[in-house]
């Protein structure tokens, strides 16, 4: 084998080693552009405070200071949404833990008050209870809060959030769509990192 040959082969060795490690997430679903950023992959001028995703074993996610961590599914910059994924297929337990006032995200869809209770026996329908929030010896449930506690019940939180449980509706990204309001869509490649943050100051009269 030629030198050339086997530093050719070395180096490419040492590359796919490189983008394996990186986990690919800077290829592919999702795109990832202003106000987002790749952190460790992207200059810091390209992205936004809040706004930083990271690359976990391939997958793309984003940390919540209030909750922890939740899988990016994709990003639709056109209509300001980003769709995420509960790996523990429990949109709920996210719903109950998940505070949005510490991020620079509401909910996409309109919000509605719920209040979860968490009771000692099963109450009868139409009551449905929350499966992946329930046990053996209790049984979570997602009700209006003009509702009157039934004895058998305590109340756990109540909550805006964009759906109460349904079956139909148990998908566990459903519901998992978040929007900002961030102004401004600049190409960071194009102005060198100088991207615009802030929206423009109306002019004086």
């Amino acid at each position: 084998m030629s030198a050339s040959i086997f530093f050719i082969l070395f180096f490419t060795s040492i590359f796919l080693d490189i983008e394996a490690s990186n986990g690919n997430c800077t290829h592919g679903t999702p795109d990832i552009r202003f106000p987002f950023q790749l952190r460790g992959h992207q200059r810091q001028h390209c992205g936004h405070t809040g706004y930083e995703l990271d690359c976990k074993n391939g997958t793309t996610i984003i940390h919540f200071p209030s909750y922890g961590d939740l899988v990016v599914k994709s990003i639709s910059y056109d209509i300001k949404k980003l769709d995420l994924n509960y790996p523990k297929n429990c949109v709920h337990e996210v719903y109950l833990n998940l505070n949005l006032s510490l991020t620079p995200f509401q909910y996409y869809h309109a919000v509605k008050e719920y209040s979860y209770l968490n009771c000692s026996v099963r109450i009868s329908p139409p009551l449905i209870e929350v499966p992946c929030l329930s046990g053996s010896d209790y049984h979570v449930y997602t009700v209006d809060p003009s509702l009157a506690v039934p004895d058998s019940c305590s109340l756990v939180k109540t909550i805006p959030i964009p759906f109460m449980y349904s079956p139909y509706l148990s998908d566990n990204s459903f519901g998992l769509g978040l929007t900002w309001s961030l102004l401004g869509h600049e190409d960071c490649e194009a102005k060198q990192g100088q991207s615009s943050l802030h929206p423009k100051r109306e002019q004086q009269t």
